[in-house]
């Protein structure tokens, strides 16, 4: 074990070297190169499509037994793909964060004193089953200047392979290094634990999957951890919400894809509509395929809804599952979601802006939603171009993470020759 651990920490420190290496050069590099690597990449993402497919299909059938919402996030398509070459071209779009002026400001004395955005350096990024993180993740870094090591889960290595080839394909092209954007050359756990311990090496560490990956990422690092534990989203229907739309944004929250962070998985409902309303919402989901875990208020109205457990209300179910609690007013709904919420993304329904705000502003969430589906939760919908995940944290960035997120800042000084007395 130890011949193994001792391996996978020299394969990571000169993946780190080479990193730290490329780092110093796209930190500098004019946003033109950048993006020329992104459209490169994408460009190659399309040519090899046929490629990346077949080594999908060869991961897929290497990792049996899988649940279907986690072979839905390990499987990729033409159509996931052409989303991956878009979202790369999406980023090259976008303004580049890297020396903007944050904030400016003249003191008393005369000093001008700048904030400037720029690159946090070589990043980590350990995630589980979803391939297309490889390309989000890579275009993110890039475009802000940082060098990137991804790390995806045993069973989607031939398809992170894949779209490495492509992302090293645009890099070449642009005449930036390779090492900018590296896939670890091993899939053995170790690997993982050598990244954790790579304080002086690795800037940042982002995981991104299963409680479990993110828990173990969060007790043994010894580099600094951008991180969300859960997505344990909540969809508030208030007493005074459109009962279409309502219906509408539910059944998108918790069943357009059951297996990411943003779905929805508790429905709470204000009292004084549930006898009207929850029969419905609980016969559209019922239609789709949804299964349900109920408490005793819920089941007053329903009586077929399986009773839920305390714990069922803390679960992040990433399945077509959906806990379901009866509630009185926005300040119960609050109430259970603290007690219960991964401060990840809530959101009421409701036409009335009052509730609403009380809402919105009692969070302590990330991301607070009014009148839309808790599945907005995406770099993408942000506008960002894509994400790199998903941040709960308190401290430096919150909700999605995109090119600013990536970003630290440092100052300038201009004087004219003030001293200090």
């Amino acid at each position: 074990m130890t011949l193994v651990a001792d391996e996978s920490a020299r394969l990571l420190e000169t993946a780190a070297r080479a990193a730290r290496a490329a780092a110093g050069v796209v930190a500098r590099a004019p946003r033109p190169a950048k993006d020329a690597a992104l459209r490169g990449a994408a460009a190659a993402l399309r040519a090899r499509s046929a490629g990346i497919l077949a080594a999908n299909e060869a991961d897929v059938a290497g990792a049996p037994g899988l649940s279907a919402a986690y072979r839905d996030r390990l499987t990729l398509t033409s159509a996931r793909i052409e989303a991956m070459a878009k979202g790369l071209e999406e980023v090259a779009d976008l303004p580049d964060p890297v020396g903007h002026v944050l904030a400016e400001w003249t003191r008393p004395n005369g000093l001008r004193i700048r904030r400037i955005a720029q690159p946090l350096g070589v990043i980590g990024m350990i995630f589980e089953s979803r391939p297309n993180v490889t390309a989000d993740a890579a275009a993110l870094c890039l475009k802000s200047g940082n060098a990137v090591i991804l790390r995806g889960g045993s069973e989607s290595t031939r398809s992170a392979a894949a779209i490495q080839a492509c992302l090293a394909e645009g890099l070449r092209a642009a005449g930036l290094p390779e090492a900018a954007v590296q896939v670890a050359p091993t899939a053995d756990r170790a690997f993982v634990g050598a990244m954790l311990r790579a304080s002086g090496l690795i800037d940042l560490i982002i995981p991104r999957g299963g409680k479990g990956l993110v828990t173990r990422v969060l007790e043994e690092a010894r580099v600094p951890v951008l991180a969300h534990a859960e997505g344990l989203c909540h969809t508030y229907i208030h007493a005074e919400a459109d009962p279409a739309m309502a219906r509408e944004i539910l059944k998108n929250a918790k069943m357009r894809r059951t297996g990411i962070c943003g779905a929805t998985e508790t429905l709470l409902v204000d009292a004084a509509i549930a006898p009207a309303l929850l029969p419905l919402l609980v016969a559209d989901l019922r239609a789709l395929g949804c299964d349900f875990r109920a408490d005793a208020r819920a089941r007053v109205i329903c009586p077929d809804l399986p009773a839920a457990s305390e714990e069922d209300f803390s679960t992040e179910w990433l399945d077509a599952i959906l806990s379901v609690a009866v509630v009185d007013g926005v300040e119960a709904a609050l109430d259970h979601i603290r007690r219960h919420g991964s401060e990840h993304t809530e959101a009421i329904v409701t036409e009335d802006a009052e509730a609403a705000r009380r809402f919105l502003d009692g969070l302590d969430s990330a991301v607070g939603m009014w009148n839309a589906s808790t599945q907005f939760c995406d770099g993408g919908e942000f506008g960002f171009g894509a994400e790199i995940g998903i941040a709960t944290g308190r401290l430096h960035a919150r909700g999605p993470v995109g090119l600013e997120q990536l970003c630290t800042y440092r100052y300038h000084v201009i004087g004219t020759g003030q001293t200090r007395p």
